[in-house]
């Protein structure tokens, strides 16, 4: 199984389709932003994109099958994942397809590597505008701390923690069961994971989740990653396919577009059953557009 391995003892799944051009895939899900996630979208570009390129799809830290110390959420931290992926497969520039959250993990990663990124599709770009608040994104977070306080009045022995590993037993996929916490995919399959974390008793561990939730969503920035004025010198050309939901708004994703200074923006009900062999050739013929000549 292809992995990087990180200084801090993070080990990053990756997998590689197909031949040609590199195509990174920063996938949906935010916590959860794992190669299974694309199940979950219109169109799999692993398949769909592994026929024109070299497709490297990826599992972010505490998502999938990469594991990582429960450390609180870092952007730098997660760039270097996605360098490290890159460096792995030989892949000096790529194109980025990016959606949702994943979206977030895109904007670093053209800011902190432009040198790297070669084209940019942004389907479904989650962020704050006017018709959200930071809430529905801190509430991603809510439950499981909830669940701990709650439980911890009746499970003095673990103080809480024990309930969230009975959540994490049920479903390890923090983005369908929020209340197993954003290390929920590591405390399903490792008992000696489950062991360490006991040490960090109730209010240990909801000081950690507090600390990931605010790195991860930093209050006064629209786009999280980067400051909301980047947008307007992203170094790469850029595909919009707009969302049109809480955590994905319209607006946000039409800002975008207009703000950055190559990009283009499809039209909504881009993932109509209708469109989808349409919205799928403009993927391709955009990151064929875009590879060196």
């Amino acid at each position: 199984m292809p992995e990087a391995i990180r200084q801090d003892g993070a080990r990053i799944h990756y997998e590689v389709h197909g031949d040609g051009f590199p195509v990174l895939l920063l996938a949906p899900g935010h916590v959860s932003s794992g190669i299974d996630s694309w199940n979950d979208t219109f169109y799999n570009p692993v398949r769909e994109l592994s026929q024109h390129f070299k497709v490297i799809a990826m599992d972010q830290r505490h998502a999938g099958r990469s594991v990582a110390p429960a450390l609180p959420f870092s952007y730098e931290q997660t760039v270097g994942d996605q360098l490290a992926v890159l460096d792995a497969v030989g892949a000096e520039k790529a194109h980025v397809v990016a959606a949702e959250f994943g979206c977030v993990h895109a904007w670093r990663l053209a800011h902190d590597a432009p040198e790297r990124v070669r084209s940019i599709v942004a389907q479904e770009p989650a962020g704050r505008d006017a018709d959200n608040t930071l809430g529905d994104f801190f509430g991603l977070f809510d439950e499981t701390i909830r669940l701990v306080r709650a439980a911890g009045f009746d499970d003095p022995e673990t103080e809480g923690l024990g309930a969230v590993f009975e959540a994490a037993a049920r479903d390890g996929v923090f983005a369908r069961n929020p209340e197993a916490g954003p290390f929920a995919a590591r405390l399903h399959d490792d008992e000696d994971f489950r062991k360490e974390m006991l040490a960090f008793r109730r209010e240990k561990y909801i000081t950690l989740l507090v600390r990931f939730r605010d790195a991860m969503f930093p209050d006064g920035r629209a786009h999280f990653s980067v400051p909301d004025q980047w947008t307007g010198t992203l170094p790469a050309p850029l595909l919009v396919l707009p969302g049109d939901s809480t955590r994905q708004p319209r607006g946000l994703a039409e800002r975008i577009a207009a703000e950055a200074p190559e990009a283009a923006l499809l039209a909504p009900g881009f993932d109509a059953p209708a469109r989808r062999e349409e919205t799928v050739a403009s993927i391709v013929e955009f990151l064929l557009k875009n590879n060196p000549s």
